[in-house]
């Protein structure tokens, strides 16, 4: 059975990631590829716990290593429960980011070590990376302001950060983008709607012509 395409979305708080990510899974249901939709951190029931965790805005405070330590955890069940599992049964799975927001959020934004953060990815999914990661960018400022404007009072811990965290955490993207032009897809999410979905169709169009040929 041939191994099924592993998609991830990123962007900082705001660039309309939730809304892409159900166009991405009808695009790809409408040229019958079977579609596993996800999210990090999250997934599982487990991981869904950490999730609240690290989103939660308690009193304790949490350390950016005790972040990242949280979000591998996730994804060390993530992968192994959810992503591998449906990848080897020839399913395409679309998640709602992956490591590469760790190393947004916590490495640009938080200023975790990048040997620390190359350690766990390695251990927690070596030699499994996306296939096509599409990234949703606009300004910090705009993207915080949509984020807020949904949560209300209700914002969480990384909604509730700075336009200079978020700001430094869409330069890490960038970077990222830069240093590997043929897995990531920038898209300007501040573009009108049907625009983005222009975009999103045709990453999506290479991306399946691919598997086509191979």
């Amino acid at each position: 059975m041939t191994r099924g395409k592993f998609i991830t979305l990123e962007g900082i708080e705001g660039a309309g990631k939730s809304t892409a990510t159900k166009f991405v899974c009808a695009w790809l249901q409408e040229r019958a590829v079977v579609v596993r939709l996800t999210r990090e951190p999250g997934g599982t029931p487990l991981a869904e716990r950490v999730r609240q965790i690290v989103l939660e805005r308690g009193t304790e405070t949490l350390s950016p290593v005790t972040e990242t330590l949280l979000m591998f955890a996730a994804r060390a069940l993530h992968v192994q429960s959810v992503i591998l599992p449906a990848l080897t049964r020839g399913e395409w799975v679309v998640c709602d980011r992956f490591t590469d927001a760790t190393w947004a959020y916590q490495g640009s934004g938080r200023g975790v070590d990048a040997g620390l953060l190359g350690t766990l990815a390695a251990a927690v999914h070596g030699g499994l990376e996306p296939d096509c990661t599409l990234l949703f960018d606009l300004p910090a400022a705009t993207g915080l302001a949509r984020a807020r404007a949904r949560s209300g009072s209700g914002a969480d811990r990384f909604e509730a950060e700075t336009v200079a965290f978020f700001e430094k955490v869409r330069a890490g993207y960038l970077a990222r983008a830069r240093a590997e032009p043929r897995r990531f897809r920038v898209l300007d999410a501040a573009a009108p709607l049907a625009d983005v979905e222009r975009a999103i169709g045709s990453a999506l169009k290479g991306l399946l012509s691919q598997e086509v040929t191979a």
